[in-house]
C-alpha cells in the first residue's frame, strides 16, 4: 500500500472582511478630509466677505499712492469692510497681490467674495471720480474742494498755480491762473496728482477755446484770459442769463472810453466780504488792484470761475450804448440800464429807497 504524503499546514488567511472595513474607513477619512479641504478652500475664496451697511450698498476703499500690502490691510481693518480678514489675506497671498499693490479708489460692493476683491485690486480696476467744478470765488477754495475729492494735495496745487514760470509756459500768470479753469463736470482717477490735475485743466481749456471763440475774443479786443476775467465780474453781477451780455457790454463800453469799471463785486472780492449788499463810502477807496473803483481797467485775475453760459454771453454780447446799470428796486434780480449818469441816478435812488425800506444797511 502506497504511503500518503503528509499534508502541509494550511497557510494563515487574513480576514478579508476586516481589511475591507479598514480600507473603507481609510477611504472615508480621505474623502472627508478632501471634502473638508475643498469646503475650506471654497469658503475662503468664494464666500461673501465684503460687508456694507445695507444689502446692495457699496463702500469705497481709497489706497493712497505709495501704499504697501500692510497699508491695505490696515485700511480694510480700520474701515471694518470685511467679515473675515484672515481669509482675504490667504487668498491675496496665493494670488501674489501683496507684491503688486496699486493705488486708487475701489468700489467694494456688498456680497463680493475674496477672489473678486483681489482680482479688482490687483488689476487696478478703480472707479473714476466725477468732479463738479462750478463757481469758486477764490483759487484756494477750489484747491481745497479738489483735494477733498482727489488725492491731489491742496498745498501742492497752490504751489503749481502760483508758479509764475510754469504759468507763463501755459499762457497765464500767477494772478490770472484761475482763468485756466473751465467750470464743468470732469472725470478723474482718485489718485490724480496735483500736476496731473493742472495738465488736465490746461487741456480742457485748450479744447474750450476753439478758433471761433478766440476770434470772438479778438473782436472784443480781449485775450481769452481777459474774457474770463470780465465774465467773472458778470457772473457775480447777475444770475439772469438773458441780461449777462448786456452787462458785459456796459463794461466793454467803459473800457473802450477809459472809464473805470466801478463793479461792486470787485470791491467785495478785494475786501473779502461777499455778504455786503451796499457798496459805498470807504469801501470804494480800498487799495487793491482788484477794486475797480480804485484801479483802472480789468482786475489782474478772475474774481470767480465763471460758467460756460456766462463766458459765451460775453463773447456773443450785442453792442449797446449803455454805460450804467443798477439792480431793480423790485429785487427781481434784473437790472435797469442807462446811457447817462442822470438816468442812472434816478434808477439808483429807487433801489436805495427799496433797501432802506427793507432795513438793509450793509
Amino acid at each position: 500500500m502506497a504511503k500518503r504524503k503528509p499534508r502541509r499546514a494550511a497557510a494563515s488567511q487574513p480576514n478579508t472582511s476586516k481589511i475591507k472595513r479598514l480600507l473603507y474607513a481609510l477611504l472615508g477619512v480621505t474623502v472627508f478630509s478632501g471634502l473638508l479641504l475643498a469646503y475650506n478652500l471654497y469658503e475662503r475664496t468664494y464666500r461673501t466677505n465684503v460687508s456694507t451697511t445695507l444689502p446692495g450698498e457699496f463702500v469705497y476703499l481709497e489706497i493712497p499712492t505709495g501704499s504697501e500690502w500692510r497699508d491695505v490691510l490696515f485700511l480694510l481693518q480700520q474701515g471694518n469692510f470685511l467679515r473675515d480678514v484672515p481669509s482675504f489675506e490667504w487668498v491675496a497671498q496665493k494670488a501674489g497681490y501683496p507684491e503688486r499693490v496699486l493705488p486708487g479708489r475701489y468700489k467694494m460692493e456688498q456680497g463680493m467674495n475674496n477672489i473678486e476683491l483681489v482680482k479688482m485690486l490687483a488689476s487696478g480696476r478703480q472707479e473714476p471720480v466725477r468732479l463738479v467744478i462750478n463757481k469758486f470765488r477764490d483759487k484756494y477754495d477750489l484747491f481745497g474742494a479738489v483735494a477733498r475729492r482727489l488725492e491731489a494735495d491742496s498745498t501742492r496745487l497752490a504751489q503749481l498755480f502760483t508758479d509764475g514760470k510754469l504759468m507763463r509756459k501755459y499762457g497765464f500768470n500767477e494772478e490770472n491762473s484761475l482763468a485756466m479753469i473751465i467750470p464743468n463736470t470732469y472725470e478723474f482717477w482718485w489718485n490724480t496728482s496735483a500736476l496731473e490735475f493742472l495738465e488736465k485743466m490746461r487741456k480742457e481749456n485748450e479744447v474750450f477755446w476753439t478758433a471761433e471763440r478766440k476770434e470772438k475774443a479778438r473782436r472784443l479786443g480781449l485775450t481769452p484770459a481777459e474774457v474770463m476775467i470780465l465774465a467773472s465780474i458778470v457772473e457775480e453781477e447777475t444770475n439772469q442769463l438773458e441780461e449777462k451780455g448786456t452787462i458785459a457790454r456796459v463794461y466793454l463800453n467803459r473800457l473802450n472810453i477809459g472809464m473805470k469799471l466801478q463793479a461792486d463785486p470787485t470791491v467785495r472780492f478785494a475786501i473779502g466780504d461777499f455778504s455786503i449788499k451796499r457798496v459805498r463810502g470807504a469801501m470804494l477807496n480800498h487799495a487793491s488792484p482788484y477794486n475797480t473803483y480804485y484801479a483802472e481797467g480789468l482786475p489782474p485775475g478772475p474774481i470767480c470761475t465763471p460758467s460756460i453760459p456766462t463766458i459765451d454771453a460775453v463773447l456773443n454780447s450785442s453792442p449797446n450804448d449803455y454805460l450804467y446799470f443798477c439792480a431793480r428796486e423790485d429785487f427781481s434780480g434784473f437790472h435797469s440800464f442807462a446811457k447817462n449818469y442822470r438816468d442812472h441816478q434816478l434808477n439808483a435812488q429807487k433801489y436805495q429807497k427799496a433797501l432802506n425800506q427793507r432795513n438793509i444797511l450793509r
